[in-house]
C-alpha cells in the first residue's frame, strides 16, 4: 500500500555531509513510524534512526546520536536524514521504511514497506 523511494547518496569524504530523501506514494498516518536502516555487507541491517508520526517521538541509534537528524515534510510526502560528520563506517546502503503500530523501533520486522535503498559511501 505504502511505497517509498530513497535518494540522495552519493561519495562524500569523512566529515562531509549527505541528506537523504525517501517518497512515499501511499499515505502514512499517525499509527505509522517511519524509519531509516542501512546495511553493508558483512553486517546485519542496522536500525539508525525512527519517528512515530503520531507524536513526533524520534530515536536514534547509538552510532548515529549527535550526527544524524530525522525529519519529515507531510506536505511533500517525504521523510529526511541529515546526516553531518560523516564517518568511513557509515558506508551502506540507507533504506527507508514505514510501518503501523511499531512497538519496537529498530527491529526489521516492525515495518512492512521498504523503499530500493540508495548506497552512501564515505572515505577517509
Amino acid at each position: 500500500q505504502v511505497q517509498l523511494v530513497e535518494s540522495g547518496g552519493g561519495s562524500v569524504q569523512a566529515g562531509g555531509s549527505l541528506k537523504l530523501s525517501c517518497v512515499r506514494s501511499g499515505y502514512v498516518d499517525r499509527s505509522y513510524s517511519m524509519a531509516w536502516f542501512r546495511h553493508s555487507p558483512g553486517k546485519e541491517r542496522e536500525g539508525i534512526a525512527a519517528t512515530y508520526i503520531g507524536d513526533g517521538t524520534t530515536y536514534y541509534a547509538d552510532s548515529v546520536k549527535g550526527r544524524f537528524t530525522i525529519s519529515q515534510d507531510n506536505a511533500k510526502l517525504t521523510l529526511y536524514l541529515q546526516m553531518t560528520n560523516l564517518k568511513p563506517e557509515d558506508t551502506a546502503m540507507y533504506f527507508c521504511a514505514a510501518g503501523r503500530w511499531v512497538g519496537s523501533w529498530a527491529d526489521t520486522y516492525e515495518y512492512t514497506s521498504w523503499g530500493q535503498g540508495t548506497q552512501v559511501t564515505v572515505s577517509s
